[in-house]
């Protein structure tokens, strides 16, 4: 049996003493009898942390993990600083969601426990929702903050804890930073006061948020199609994924005209297991497998998929030929921006995309005297980016997008919201067809127009502490010493944006107007671009890979060809560095 660090002993048997779970207790008292010393050390190795979308981690026994210790330890944090930063936090309440993964019910039971015994009203939904409903309802009853208890497109193994301030977008600093230390004064799991239902509800701590809610959503989502007049006659192939999505975009659809809707029926209720996935995530192969099969079976024209909380969107289109052509997350957001600028006027127009998402979002709001501006990766960055420019200078926010298929169009929700986004792709569908066009012939014009614009994410997984050190090994690398050229291309600027610096090839350094952030971004000639992050929610670092070209007077296919292929060797000569010999 192995040995463990006195230390760590001593560590796991305090969290052991202090947990409220038996079933958490019992699996880490196993671990210890059973000598899985590297399986603590990682369950040990810190605490889960705020990072791009909230906390989120394997469901297990630990600091490092999700579990109800971990969640009542966070509630109790979020409720000190709430009452340091709202003055009338006590009738504003905090409103709580949960989705359809293992544990969610019960970890959303004690947040609700120990927000009712704050004396801070509870806002529940008592079933599953799309994480965009409970950021709705942030806003509609203007709550001082709210709780998402979800792990999004994470595995089956995963849950996770969402936190929004009042303003309705997920925390950034300072509140992330003034919950972690309120957390850290949480000395004691088993004191935290907690609350019941029924004594909560007797002394008015407690509000069931309902259909009220869901209407008021749906209305606004309506309100949000370009072109509503247009004949609704586009068959859709839709997905939820084993998700929370079923109901609400069925209805927004719908009430959007579209009833022309087939659903996947072996994946229309929630069900945490994802037993017809083997990665709930609309970007991984084979996700969408059953949805394509049931488009081709029905002819559907647009293929709709969710992710399991709703929040993000993916998209298929049929060609002509009748085989379907999956759009990537630049190409959906790129084609949402330019519907919603090219097809409706105004002054003082606002886009935003994250950092790592397609240049093109800057060349469609050039052409159309729209503001752009970039945000760090997560969505919490662009919603509160959209907030500040509004506040300080009279923008209007039109759209915002990250290339790992998050959307939100105008102000309705202050987070990536994959419901009201299909109900836009669906209008922009009828759209292009009243015109005898598909999404793809309006994609390729977009190229015609902006620029052929290509670009390609490879996500390298690292699970464990092992896996960690070599993802801090490959940033290291870069960031000491980055390369001077790949492949046909050579560097001319190296961005950190963790120390806030720009390198040029020529020329002094300069800063970044971002706050710090363990990205790195390689300018190369041409306009051309590299970038690599590790990711915020999944042992994974990805690396990003843009090109653009002109059509240089070749038809359309061949300049795609050889806009790919310098793509594939600039992928090809990164990835070669980063993995060495």
């Amino acid at each position: 049996m192995a040995e463990i660090d006195e230390n760590l002993r001593q560590a796991v048997e305090a969290w052991i003493e202090d947990d409220p779970d038996s079933e958490t207790r019992e699996e880490l008292t196993g671990l210890l009898a059973r000598g899985e010393v590297e399986e603590i050390r990682d369950r040990f190795r810190g605490s889960l942390q705020f990072g791009t979308a909230g906390l989120r981690g394997l469901l297990g026994a630990g600091p490092n993990r999700m579990n109800r210790a971990v969640v009542l330890r966070t509630t109790a944090g979020l409720c000190a600083w709430i009452k340091q930063q709202v003055p009338d936090y006590r009738s504003r309440g905090v409103c709580i969601g949960y989705d359809g993964r293992r544990l969610s019910r019960e970890l959303a039971a004690e947040a609700a426990a120990v927000v009712g015994a704050a004396g801070i009203k509870a806002r529940v939904f008592d079933d599953v929702v799309p994480t965009p409903l409970l950021a709705y309802a942030v806003l509609d009853r203007r709550a001082a903050a709210g709780i998402m208890i979800t792990a999004s497109h994470n595995p089956p193994a995963y849950n996770g804890y969402k936190v929004y301030w009042e303003n309705g977008a997920q925390i950034i600093p300072p509140h992330d930073q003034g919950i972690a230390g309120s957390i850290r004064g949480v000395h004691s799991v088993t004191a935290i006061p907690r609350i019941d239902r029924a004594e909560a509800a007797a002394r008015g701590l407690l509000e069931v948020l309902g259909e009220d809610i869901v209407s008021r959503y749906l209305d606004g989502v309506a309100g949000l199609g370009v072109h509503p007049e247009t004949p609704r006659d586009v068959r859709i192939a839709y997905t939820a994924l084993h998700g929370v999505g079923e109901k609400l975009a069925r209805r927004a659809l719908s009430e959007g005209g579209f009833d022309d809707v087939h659903s996947v029926a072996s994946q229309a209720e929630p069900d945490g297991a994802f037993p017809t996935v083997s990665f709930p995530n609309p970007e991984e192969k084979g996700a969408m497998d059953r949805v394509l099969a049931l488009a081709a079976e029905v002819d559907a024209d647009l293929v709709i998929a969710n992710d399991p909380d709703a929040d993000r969107l993916a998209i298929s289109v049929r060609e002509s030929a009748g085989r379907y052509v999956s759009l990537n997350g630049n190409e959906i957001g790129c084609l949402l921006a330019h519907y919603l600028l090219d097809q409706r006027e105004g002054e003082g127009r606002l886009v935003i995309c994250s950092v790592v998402s397609s240049p093109m979002l800057g060349s469609i709001a050039e052409a159309h005297g729209a503001r752009f501006t970039q945000a760090l990766t997560g969505f919490k960055w662009i919603a509160n980016d959209a907030m500040r420019l509004e506040r300080e200078q009279g923008l209007h926010f039109v759209f915002g997008y990250e290339e790992a298929l998050g959307y939100t169009v105008g102000t309705l929700v202050r987070d990536k919201d994959g419901i009201s986004g299909a109900a836009v792709m669906a209008d922009m569908a009828a759209w292009c067809k009243s015109r005898g066009r598909t999404l793809l012939d309006e994609r390729d014009e977009m190229w015609r127009r902006y620029g052929l614009y290509l670009s390609r994410q490879i996500s390298v997984v690292l699970p464990g502490a092992e896996g960690a050190d070599r993802i801090d090994a490959i940033m290291e690398g870069v960031r000491e010493k980055p390369p001077t050229r790949l492949g046909p291309l050579e560097v001319v600027a190296t961005s950190d944006l963790l120390s806030g610096t720009r390198k040029p090839r020529d020329g002094a350094p300069t800063e970044l107007d971002f706050p710090p952030s363990n990205v790195m971004i390689l300018d190369l000639e041409g306009a051309n671009r590299v970038m690599l992050r590790p990711s915020g929610t999944e042992p994974k670092i990805k690396f990003y890979f843009d090109v653009v070209s002109a059509l240089e007077g070749q038809p359309y296919p061949e300049a795609k060809v050889r806009v790919r292929a310098r793509m594939e060797a600039l992928a090809d000569a990164f990835t070669a560095r980063v993995e060495g010999p």
